[in-house]
């Protein structure tokens, strides 16, 4: 018997290795998630598969939360994941407070350290097409919200129960508040709270690939490999 593991191992040895690197590179440098739920709509969708930059915060050591390095602090605007403080479920979320920052948001409209983000209204006929029909037959709108010259679609459902002010708040200096784009679907810093820096597992920075689980996984080609912002 351990003869014939012996064998396999030698016979299967450059196989094992890629699959032992393969591990390595997803759990320190690079990974992929399955976006799950609309709290990120309309810039991402259900059915999105996005790439992480686990190396974006510092690099860690494989399969552990220890950093090897620092890296860069996380930015105003970066979509970043992290386990959830409630159940350790991954969650993909946009920063919006940095450490030390004043955060208040008054009906939907964001103050950082007391100044008004800028809000434009917006109209996106393909990110109509792309919404789950059951988040598309509710009333919705599109607004651009620049966040220090960073801008991005974000989505309100005006008759949906969510809190849409809050505030104003200062972020702790070892943490970040942040939000979902679907700013009235989200379990976000509203809910749970400030996220830790150390939580932060990388930053997203494009979808790879996009099946519409609501079409028979059909793929979604103007999602392939397009980057976030």
């Amino acid at each position: 018997m351990h003869l014939r593991l012996r064998r396999l191992l030698v016979e299967y040895r450059s196989l094992l290795i890629f699959f032992g690197l393969m591990l390595v590179f997803r759990s320190a440098v690079a990974d992929w998630m399955y976006v799950p739920s609309g709290s990120m709509n309309p810039t991402l969708i259900e059915g999105d598969r996005i790439v992480v930059d686990k190396e974006a915060y510092g690099l860690r050591i494989p399969f552990t939360t220890m950093r090897l390095t620092h890296g860069t602090d996380p930015q105003r605007g970066d979509i970043v994941i992290f386990p959830s403080p409630e159940d350790g479920i991954t969650l993909v979320k946009r920063v919006i407070g940095l450490p030390g920052d004043t955060i208040e948001m008054r009906n939907e409209r964001l103050f950082i350290n007391g100044a008004e983000m800028n809000y434009v209204a917006a109209s996106d006929a393909a990110a109509d097409a792309e919404l789950p029909p059951a988040t598309g037959a509710q009333n919705h709108e599109y607004i651009d919200e620049n966040l220090d010259g960073r801008k991005h679609a974000i989505m309100l459902l005006p008759e949906r129960p969510a809190d849409r002010s809050f505030g104003p708040v200062k972020v702790p200096q070892d943490g970040y508040l942040v939000l979902g784009d679907s700013r009235d679907n989200s379990k976000d810093s509203r809910y749970i709270g400030f996220v830790p820096r150390d939580s932060i597992v990388g930053r997203a920075f494009g979808v790879a690939w996009s099946l519409d689980p609501d079409r028979w996984y059909r793929p979604r080609g103007d999602r392939w490999l397009k980057s976030l912002r």
